[in-house]
């Protein structure tokens, strides 16, 4: 902890010189990964490095950790965790965690006692923040695991929440708990917020951090009307804790132990896929990693922090909507078009969904009455009109087809890969 704050100060503008001090000194680690020991060297640079993404990552996952531990071995002992409901299970001294698995490829990660300490260290500062008065956190997450139960001190008691379990089982907990610190997915967010308004729920947490889903501008606006708060984010993954909110409210990438390569995915420059390296982890190198998350860059915080400042978590590069215009090419539309197009069609639209089944066919949910289903159908037809897109029907569904536990998408491409 006392590292972090030190490197904070120290490098405060000079996070430059802070990266090549780190990523010379993971060279040295790489020589212990199979994978990747030919190409460490003090002298390389990181360009010279392959560009990973899940499936070339995961199909080398034996090679490229250094803990010798097999994707097999890996993976057993976490789906086992999570059919059995016991997260307490290792290998050694090494925490095995499973991710969500959005995209329909699960993914799994490690992380060794040192790495886990460095974890707790940056969520206390740039998360939760210290206090030497006692807290409890309520956090809400699919699959527990030792990263997460390290948090425990004698001065944070940390109370782990299976989504598995049902909402009333849920609001008799946080009711008798009365956490200061709630920590959850925008989507369970929503149904605490719900409660809140039916008088089935009587929290008052000091702070709210959002994780795991995109928290979409009009989720948050309600969540911070309900809550009577800001609503602070956390952007993480399998491959690491990206980002968190400055006290502006505002993301930034981590980019003091981060390295953040941006491809751009638009003529703009605006949205980019970031490409990650994490410096301090050893055990599972994270070294140029693609994530297909579309990531809107902002403009300079005011807060003064030099680390690239995130507008918007768009969504994933698989949910952007793809159709044939009327002359026959193709055009794409990113989902903060579709989302806005719906949400400005009529100010009582809170919950919606969206979802392409194929290049002729959208369903479209929306939790109103039939004229106001109309607006954000027009509202829709109308974007596709702009492009030239004419063959789209648009069917309504009367559920947004979310299932507890799994990641709320309210905009998602569900084309089968031949389209």
């Amino acid at each position: 902890m006392l590292i972090i704050k030190w490197h904070k100060w120290l490098y405060s503008n000079k996070l430059d010189e802070l990266r090549k001090k780190k990523w010379k000194q993971l060279q040295h680690v790489l020589q212990k990964s199979p994978f990747y020991a030919a190409y460490s060297n003090e002298s390389r640079s990181i360009n010279e490095y392959p560009i990973m993404n899940k499936a070339s990552f995961m199909k080398d996952f034996d090679q490229i950790n250094t803990a010798a531990i097999s994707v097999d071995e890996a993976f057993d002992i976490a789906f086992k965790a999570e059919e059995q409901r016991d997260f307490s299970s290792m290998i050694g001294d090494i925490a095995v965690g499973l991710s969500s698995g959005t995209s329909g490829n699960r993914g799994v990660f490690l992380a060794n006692e040192n790495e886990r300490a460095k974890w707790v260290a940056s969520v206390l500062d740039r998360v939760i923040g210290l206090s030497f008065r006692k807290r409890s956190v309520a956090f809400f997450l699919r699959a527990n695991n030792n990263l997460y139960e390290s948090v425990k001190s004698k001065w944070l008691s940390f109370h782990y929440f299976d989504l598995l379990d049902t909402p009333e089982k849920h609001i008799n907990r946080l009711n008798k708990l009365q956490p200061n610190i709630l920590v959850a997915q925008p989507s369970l967010l929503l149904e605490l917020a719900y409660a809140i308004e039916k008088n089935n729920l009587s929290i008052r947490p000091e702070k709210i951090i959002s994780v795991a889903e995109v928290l979409y501008p009009e989720d948050k606006a309600y969540l911070q009307k309900v809550f009577k708060q800001n609503i602070h984010q956390v952007y993480q993954c399998t491959e690491g804790f990206l980002a968190a909110t400055c006290p502006f409210g505002t993301l930034h990438f981590n980019e003091d132990f981060l390295i953040i390569e941006k491809k751009y995915i638009d003529a703009e420059q605006k949205r980019f896929h970031p490409v990650i390296t994490d410096l301090e982890r050893h055990t599972q190198p994270i070294i140029r990693y693609e994530l297909n998350d579309i990531i809107i860059e902002d403009s300079p915080c005011p807060c003064g922090k030099k680390t690239t400042a995130i507008a918007q978590i768009e969504g994933r590069s698989d949910d952007v909507l793809k159709f044939m215009n009327k002359s026959d090419k193709m055009i794409i539309i990113y989902p903060d078009f579709i989302r806005r197009a719906i949400i400005f069609a009529d100010a009582s639209i809170r919950d919606y969904c969206v979802i392409q089944q194929s290049d002729q066919l959208i369903l479209l949910f929306i939790n109103a009455d039939n004229e106001v289903y109309e607006k954000a159908k027009n509202a829709l037809q109308n974007v596709l009109l702009q492009h030239e897109i004419v063959k789209v029907k648009i069917n309504r569904i009367h559920s947004k087809q979310h299932f507890s536990g799994n990641k709320l998408r309210r905009i998602r491409n569900e084309q089968k890969q031949s389209n």
